[in-house]
């Protein structure tokens, strides 16, 4: 069984007891979260595709931390003309593991 939902303008295809990473939500670590935003729910031999969600399907998880990703870092250069530019930054992720989908 998995469901394909939306969190913060991403799509994710999830399954039950999956962790995975999203960009930074509001909830507090350890609390719940509830996603009704989902676009489509097979389980098994039934797919059922939303237009564009699909009704009475929600998932509901776990906000297991709040936590940064690697760092990405940006490198200008123009040849010839003595210019280099270093920038970087890491991005704030939070951390979800997904408890159950109910249909």
């Amino acid at each position: 069984m998995y469901a394909i939902v939306e969190i913060g303008g991403q799509q994710f295809k999830v399954e039950k007891e999956q962790k995975l990473f999203v960009n930074l939500l509001d909830n507090e670590a350890g609390s719940d979260l509830e996603i009704d935003q989902v676009l489509l729910f097979a389980d098994g031999e039934n797919i059922r595709v939303g237009m564009p969600l699909v009704e009475g399907v929600k998932v509901r998880a776990k906000v297991v931390e709040h936590v940064k990703a690697d760092k990405i870092l940006v490198f200008k250069k123009k040849r010839r003309k003595g210019y280099q530019k270093m920038n970087g930054h890491r991005q704030p992720m939070t951390r979800i593991q997904i408890e159950e989908i109910t249909a």
